[in-house]
């Protein structure tokens, strides 16, 4: 039998994809809107998606479809319950991101810690020059060594950043949602950190798990970094707490709308101390490749009768 595979946001994934072995038919579009997806899955057995969103109402009037590769790790994007009833096998990519996410978040933590971006930005707006020394200090710098770093979610991600901090000279404590030998709660990682990233997956216990009262606990000259998912946080209350100086800065790669397209509370002009990158901490063109050559062999594994990656 030949397969029939869709991809439906390819522009997600901009690096090419290795040849399948196997008899099928292929198609991809760059986006696709809710509104088109089951006039184009129609036939299909085999779905590729990144962030186009799968729920029970689409499943059910895709009756040809036997797979969803998901070409990223999270699966929020799909109804597993609806799938799973229909015996659609959902796959997705692993263990991609242990060292493009980790570097993302150590050059938000530098460049927050040591005010990069607004020494640059005098530098270009030429206070440098204006100044009577060789140097000025209209910023606070603070050392990375000897600091310490909060890590909420101690999976593969949050230990691959635990390593690259250790090396750095820096005291990590670590929370997650599921205890474990070494953990601290959350309280104690809130009050203490200098630094605190977030490596845990959005669901209904963790979505606006960092508020106002969150923030609040945090020390003054605390950073915030947020790779994960954008809806961990309330965006409103790191507005908010950046200009009234609650906190020192965030560094912040993900937002609870993507794109932005009706503005955002942090996308709002004047929030000092504030880095927001578009959504581009797994974007190195090594995770890339890694990930796209995971995406076909789950594709090649599911034909050959011995799905791998299986999400339940």
């Amino acid at each position: 039998m030949s397969e029939k595979l869709v991809f439906l946001d390819r522009e997600t994934l901009p690096i090419p994809l290795k040849p399948l072995s196997f008899s099928h038919e292929y198609r991809e579009y760059e986006r696709t809107a809710v509104s088109e997806i089951v006039a184009r899955l129609r036939d299909a057995t085999i779905c590729i998606t990144n962030k186009v969103p799968l729920r029970e109402a689409t499943l059910a009037s895709l009756p040809a479809l036997r797979m969803i590769a998901v070409a990223a790790t999270g699966t929020d994007i799909l109804d597993k319950e609806a799938a799973a009833a229909r015996g659609i096998v959902i796959s997705n990519i692993r263990d991609y991101a242990e060292n493009t996410v980790p570097e993302h978040v150590l050059a938000m933590l530098f460049a927050l810690r040591r005010n990069l971006i607004p020494y640059a930005r005098d530098v270009a707006e030429g206070v440098w020059a204006r100044s009577a020394q060789f140097c000025f200090h209209t910023h606070a710098i603070h050392d990375v060594a000897g600091s310490t770093l909060g890590i909420v979610g101690f999976g593969a991600l949050g230990r691959a950043v635990a390593r690259r901090a250790e090396a750095l000279g820096m005291r990590v404590l670590a929370h997650d949602v599921f205890p474990g030998a070494g953990l601290v709660d959350f309280e104690t990682l809130l009050t203490e950190s200098d630094a605190i990233t977030l490596h845990v997956p959005l669901t209904p216990a963790t979505r606006g798990m960092i508020g106002a009262a969150e923030i609040g606990r945090m020390k003054p000259h605390a950073v915030l970094i947020n790779t994960a998912r954008g809806g961990l946080i309330d965006e409103v209350a790191l507005r908010d707490a950046l200009r009234a100086g609650r906190i020192a800065g965030a560094g912040i790669d993900v937002l609870s709308a993507e794109p932005p397209v009706a503005g955002n509370p942090l996308l709002e002009p004047g929030i000092p101390n504030l880095i927001v990158t578009p959504h581009v901490a797994w974007a190195s063109r090594e995770a890339m490749r890694f990930l796209a050559d995971q995406l076909i062999d789950n594709i090649e594994a599911f034909v050959a009768g011995a799905p791998r990656n299986v999400v339940a």
